[in-house]
């Protein structure tokens, strides 16, 4: 199967310049997914083809917003999403690969190696006990069910006038709402993915300062 060209195809799609090598590593870290997935249980897209949309694109829709950003952690990781693609495209990003489910890291762990993704690092851990050295100025997650949860599980993270970052389905209203009140919207961006026919939104939140 040639994945190469719906990548490519895709990457053109969301203006994004990534070099030969780059794309060669997200095509390689899809196949990484494929071979693990039949043991590890690592994500519910089986198909190589459908992860290029769902997994790589969807996560690179983000690339955009976050420009100023360098240092980030993607939270609840899991395959590695958005956090590996993100890694590929920006080598000058410091990003942290946060789980709490020991064969997600064990995979990851085994990902950034074959990658050789030296600006990735890897933590087996639930986010409310990590506490890093250095706040993030991205917390990142496409995973979180909900914002407010999201939100008060992970500003500890942030570094001063740092930022989180929810990729979303459909504008989170009742979510929105709901959230914790030292927490302020920022914005919500409408996010389209190339060959995905459904609403994704990036909710950019930030702590109101006391």
């Amino acid at each position: 199967m040639n994945l190469e060209q719906p990548l490519a195809s895709g990457l053109s799609a969301l203006g994004l310049d990534l070099n030969s090598a780059q794309q060669q590593k997200l095509l390689d870290y899809v196949a990484l997914i494929a071979k693990w997935n039949k043991v590890y249980n690592l994500t519910a897209v089986r198909e190589p083809e459908a992860m290029i949309t769902q997994h790589l694109l969807d996560s690179l829709t983000v690339l955009p917003h976050l420009k100023q950003v360098t240092r980030l952690i993607d939270i609840g990781t899991g395959a590695g999403l958005p956090g590996i693609p993100l890694a590929i495209a920006r080598p000058e990003l410091q990003i942290t690969l946060l789980d709490s489910i020991h064969k997600k890291t064990t995979f990851l762990r085994q990902a950034c190696l074959e990658l050789v993704l030296t600006n990735a690092e890897v933590v087996c851990e639930r986010v409310e006990h990590f506490q890093p050295k250095l706040g993030y100025e991205a917390v990142i997650s496409r995973a979180f069910a909900d914002l407010g949860e999201f939100a008060r599980l992970t500003a500890h993270l942030l570094a001063k006038g740092g930022k989180l970052y929810a990729m979303k389905g459909i504008y989170p209203h009742e979510e929105l709402s709901r959230l914790p009140q030292q927490f302020k919207l920022e914005e919500v961006i409408p996010l389209t993915v190339p060959g995905m026919d459904a609403n994704r939104h990036l909710v950019i939140l930030r702590v109101e300062e006391q």
